[in-house]
């Protein structure tokens, strides 16, 4: 996979140097280009940014250094073979970034990132490049950041971990939270590892039974435990009918009762709790 990431601040990429990421590059399994936008500017002060129109705070990109960037770096893939790549736009205003799309983007052979700085970029560029590519403005969380480079780190990393050969089990990744498959939507429990013993903690005796299938309810059980805590969203948008009776008991244990279709996206039963106010 070839990235291409364009910022005003190429030091503030220098962990893409190291980790999975950095091994991944080092192997030849990632081509990582960090670009400086200023390199694309025409005045003396290398100016990226101007006033908004119709008045406020703040600053905003300007198009020019951003299409001048895109179209130069566009032109080298094409010279090296490339399809056309997926514009990547780190913004608060984007869809949340999720598993599903980490997924996703692990299977596109070349992404480039337009983290924005100040206001934000110039929307005209947004605009033209959607004409042109595959275009992805995504959010990290609901907070906003001084720019989008941490953005661009998170997902680089959330990405660059699903391609083959960068994790050393290349099935470590099957049971993460929020992985497609069985445990989907359903945030990863506790783990462990030696010594048995530490500071007068032992480790749950189901994992030392050598059972599997006990381990793996186990698991599963504390998956539903940790999610009903951290994330109970995410079990009210859970189909009851994709659960099994355990799974079923133990969500009544935790408070959570099945509710009756309630007319919304899906119109089939879904969980709800007393302590929790069911959204329409």
């Amino acid at each position: 996979m070839r990235l291409d990431v364009v910022t005003i601040f190429p030091e503030y990429l220098e962990p893409l140097n190291v980790s999975l990421v950095g091994k991944a590059r080092a192997r030849g399994q990632l081509d990582v280009r960090v670009h400086d936008l200023r390199a694309w500017t025409h005045d003396r002060h290398n100016t990226v940014d101007d006033t908004p129109y119709g008045g406020g705070p703040g600053m905003v990109m300007k198009p020019e250094p951003w299409g001048e960037a895109l179209d130069s770096i566009m032109a080298s893939g094409e010279a090296e073979g490339l399809v056309k790549p997926t514009l990547i736009v780190p913004t608060p205003s984007g869809r949340p970034f999720t598993q599903a799309l980490a997924v996703e983007l692990a299977e596109r052979p070349w992404l480039v990132f337009a983290p924005a700085r100040y206001e934000g970029i110039d929307r005209r560029v947004i605009e033209e490049y959607g004409e042109l590519l595959e275009v992805h403005e995504v959010s990290i969380g609901d907070y906003v950041l001084a720019g989008g480079e941490a953005a661009v780190l998170v997902i680089t990393e959330a990405v660059a971990r699903l391609l083959p050969g960068v994790l050393g089990n290349a099935e470590s990744h099957r049971d993460d939270s929020f992985a497609p498959g069985a445990m989907a939507d359903l945030l990863e429990g506790p783990v462990y590892t030696k010594p048995p013993e530490w500071r007068g903690r032992s480790i749950p005796e189901v994992l030392i039974s050598g059972h599997h299938g006990r381990i793996a309810r186990w698991r599963r059980d504390e998956a539903f435990r940790r999610t009903s805590e951290n994330r109970p969203d995410l079990i009210e948008r859970c189909d009851p009918a994709t659960l099994d009776k355990h799974d079923r008991a133990l969500l009544a244990e935790l408070g959570w009762e099945e509710l009756p279709g309630t007319g919304g996206a899906t119109g089939g039963a879904r969980f709800g709790r007393p302590d929790r106010p069911v959204e329409e």
